[in-house]
């Protein structure tokens, strides 16, 4: 087994909002090449989870290790730089930009426009809807296809670990499974992911590990498998 130190880890963290803490003491790791899920309730933290770690939301205590970097007092755009991008929860893509230049906002932080080209070309590979589109403004784009675009955006950035949170939102069964293959795929690519889910079974079907989180706390962690075999996990996040 590889010795080497995870690509993130996250130790003993806190974070709000106002008077209010949402994450106490939450500690979780992801190892290159893996796919790590959190799955949980409303409320339970997992946003906020993601928000601390790609900065938007500051940490009250604990660390954040990033690929060798503390990420505690680093602004979002840096932490962009660093190789860890976030595709947020109900898309937020640019509904007046077009495809491309969403895509292009998600490569703001390179200086290379011969691979920024190359990488929109390697997206409409990935997202074939994408190409047939891009000249259409985001926000006229299906549920489905702007959860496309958002995934590529982040690609854009040619990140290490990307930050997926509730990417089936809203979306009907058949584009979910597309999704989910999608994120599989660029598993396979190299791309580390650590993914926020409601839908447990199908983040737990693709994950190699997992953790619950509730009210804040992580409550349990293990193997995805395990975790979708269990009678606890199944009866409080699968509905059986």
């Amino acid at each position: 087994m590889s010795s080497a130190p995870p690509l993130l880890q996250v130790e003993n963290l806190e974070a709000g909002y106002g008077p209010i803490n949402v994450l106490h003491r939450l500690s979780l790791t992801v190892n290159a090449g893996e796919i790590v899920t959190i799955i949980g309730a409303n409320g339970a933290g997992k946003t906020t989870t993601l928000h601390c770690l790609s900065g938007i939301v500051k940490t009250r205590a604990g660390s954040v290790t990033f690929d060798g970097h503390d990420l505690t007092r680093v602004a979002a755009h840096n932490i962009v730089k660093l190789g860890l991008a976030q595709s947020p929860e109900g898309r937020k893509i640019f509904p007046r930009l077009t495809v491309r230049e969403n895509l292009e906002m998600g490569a703001f932080t390179r200086t290379d426009p011969d691979g920024v080209r190359a990488d929109i070309q390697k997206a409409y590979t990935m997202f074939p809807i994408l190409e047939k589109r891009q000249a259409q403004a985001g926000g006229l784009l299906s549920g489905g296809e702007q959860q496309m675009l958002a995934i590529a955006r982040a690609l854009m950035s040619r990140p290490k670990l990307l930050l997926l949170d509730e990417p089936s939102l809203g979306l009907a069964p058949q584009i979910v499974v597309q999704i989910f293959d999608i994120v599989k795929e660029l598993n396979k690519q190299g791309v580390s992911v650590l993914l926020v889910e409601q839908n447990a079974r199908m983040a737990l079907k693709v994950a190699h590990r997992g953790y619950v989180l509730e009210t804040g706390r992580i409550t349990c962690t293990d193997r995805a498998d395990v975790l979708l075999h269990d009678p606890r996990i199944r009866e409080a996040y699968l509905g059986e």
